[in-house]
């Protein structure tokens, strides 16, 4: 739940449901990195993502994350019923959400996919993370592109 704050043109509102600190760490770092303003919120839990999605439309305009990476395995309701959430909300269901998971079943990521998200292996190397991060600022841009 820290922003960080960088220097350049357009900031990119960035939200995190991960437990794992250290993924939270290398996230920043990678995303530092791409030398892009942005502000990453991180959720620790399912419940805490849950709440966040109940609340959106409750905060009037304020401005939604253009991307959502969510982790499968998070403590108290896990990925899937976190994601089901985020699409049946008339206010985060357009907003893109990449599901992270050092493993995932074949019918866990064929129920990603079926509610309309995308799923991704989570990073094992700092050279995959710094790839995610790049993805992450692409995807931000070209929200903001057609915003």
């Amino acid at each position: 739940m820290f922003p960080e704050k960088r220097m350049t043109m357009s900031r990119a509102r960035i939200l995190l449901v991960d437990d794992s600190l250290a993924d939270v760490k290398l996230l920043r770092l990678a995303l530092t990195e791409h030398r892009q303003d942005y502000e990453l919120q991180v959720l620790r839990s399912g419940e805490d993502a849950l709440r966040f999605v109940n609340e959106q439309g409750k905060q009037g305009m304020q401005q939604h994350p253009c991307v959502i990476l969510l982790d499968l395995n998070l403590p108290q309701h896990d990925g899937l019923a976190v994601l089901g959430a985020i699409k049946r909300s008339a206010d985060l269901a357009h907003v893109s959400v990449i599901v992270l998971s050092g493993f995932a079943s074949p019918r866990q990521q064929e129920e990603v996919a079926n509610l309309g998200a995308v799923y991704m292996q989570k990073p094992m190397e700092l050279s995959d993370y710094y790839e995610l991060g790049k993805q992450v600022i692409e995807i931000c841009n070209g929200a903001a592109a057609t915003a």
